[in-house]
């Protein structure tokens, strides 16, 4: 499942399960919502997120250029250790700040590392 919903100037997409081939029909339409006018942040939370592919990735950097090239900025929050890994050697998490203060509900994503370490 992946969603986005604008609030003023900023793009919030949510996603959970898993970043892949399987939610490529959804990947233009979060773009083109990147791509609105007003829209200068785009934050991307990866919470409920445990798996990232090449297709993921690159809807990632596809979304982070695009605001980027409008001047805005690219957030990417509650990603875990192996899909920042993931991100990283794809050459994708260049392509956002980082913000590291988020911390994910308890209750989120698929594994032992979702512990709120508040």
């Amino acid at each position: 499942m992946i969603e986005g919903a604008v609030s003023g100037s900023e793009l919030t997409i949510t996603a959970a399960g898993d970043l892949d081939l399987a939610e490529r029909a959804q990947f233009p339409p979060l773009v083109a919502l990147a791509e609105a006018d007003g829209v200068d942040r785009v934050v991307v939370d990866l919470c409920g997120v445990g798996f990232v592919d090449s297709s993921g990735a690159s809807f990632l950097v596809q979304l982070a250029a695009r605001v980027r090239r409008a001047g805005g900025r690219a957030v990417l929050r509650g990603a875990d250790d192996g899909v920042l890994y993931v991100l990283r050697v794809c050459g994708t998490l260049a392509a956002f700040d980082v913000d590291a203060t988020h911390r994910c509900p308890p209750t989120s994503g698929r594994g032992p590392w979702r512990v709120d370490r508040g």
